[in-house]
């Protein structure tokens, strides 16, 4: 039965003209190389290679022979490559950066995707410091950033709404926002019980300034859990309000567990990145990553 090996061995001669030229390439030992060219020969029943001084010779039928296979061969080994870099980036650790509020919805999605992660909890800024000085394979983050040391694709949007749980009755609020009668909204809204995962809720602040048009709102959140997550699991089972993303709540309004009080149109998206160091190896995981992401957030 025919060796591959002795095929992608006597291509390398052919190409070399030297047996010892072919086992460096290889990375076998010279008397290897002549023991498969031996093999071969008794194998199809003609002689390949004449030595000369300086190498060795190709005979008409090695020269045949080589005519035939050299497309096939060729076709195996980048299957063969293909497979193998498939292979190492599926199985290879990498390190994936992530905001500790995002993980849940986003990041935790990864895990079916990959045997091993290390992901690491940060804000975008440090995230950010951290691809660009290759401490971190990949960070998924809100921040677009100008680098020729990076790679970062935008791979989906998210938006921050307010949701309440479903003790609440909402139905005189929603009838406020329909009517444009946004002050006594956000009356209705400071009088609520709120929940944030930042003391000084920037959150907050940011959707007051586009839906209200003002800079300070005037709540002071109840209570306060870093995660938005777990956040929004505890308010799942309470009362009160707050302002997240959608992508986070996105499970809980789908299971009835938390009702959307107000997905305010003056509320701007905000984009997704996938940021990467310049890696070739990193080629297929980048691609699965934004893969999952996408479908995640489209």
């Amino acid at each position: 039965m025919v060796n591959l090996e002795w095929y992608r061995t006597f291509k390398s001669v052919y190409k070399n003209r030297n047996f010892s030229l072919a086992a460096k390439e290889l990375f076998i030992s010279q008397p290897a190389v002549s023991q498969q060219m031996s093999m071969l020969e008794a194998h199809v029943g003609y002689k390949l290679f004449n030595r000369k001084s300086k190498g060795v010779e190709p005979t008409e039928y090695a020269k045949l022979l080589n005519n035939l296979i050299i497309e096939a061969l060729d076709r195996l080994e980048n299957v063969e490559n293909g497979f193998r870099t498939k292979a190492f980036n599926a199985n290879r650790l990498i390190t994936i950066g992530i905001s500790t509020h995002l993980f849940s919805s986003l990041g935790s999605s990864l895990i079916a995707k990959f045997e091993y992660i290390d992901f690491s909890f940060h804000e975008d800024e440090v995230l950010f410091e951290l691809v660009n000085d290759k401490k971190l394979d990949f960070a998924i983050v809100t921040t677009k950033y100008d680098t020729f040391d990076t790679i970062q694709k935008k791979v989906g949007d998210i938006k921050q709404i307010i949701v309440g749980s479903n003790t609440i009755a909402a139905a005189g609020f929603k009838t406020k926002i329909k009517a444009n009668d946004f002050t006594a909204a956000e009356n209705w809204l400071n009088e609520q019980v709120w929940y944030s995962h930042d003391s000084g809720i920037p959150h907050v602040k940011l959707f007051w300034m586009y839906a209200f048009n003002k800079k300070r709102p005037s709540i002071i959140p109840n209570y306060i859990i870093p995660s938005e997550y777990e956040m929004l699991g505890v308010l799942s089972k309470n009362t009160g309000v707050a302002v997240v993303w959608n992508c986070n709540a996105k499970s809980f309004l789908q299971d009835k567990k938390l009702q959307l009080l107000w997905d305010s149109k003056q509320m701007p998206n905000t984009e997704v990145h996938l940021l990467s160091g310049k890696n070739d190896n990193f080629n297929t995981a980048f691609q699965e990553i934004e893969s999952e992401l996408n479908s995640i957030l489209r």
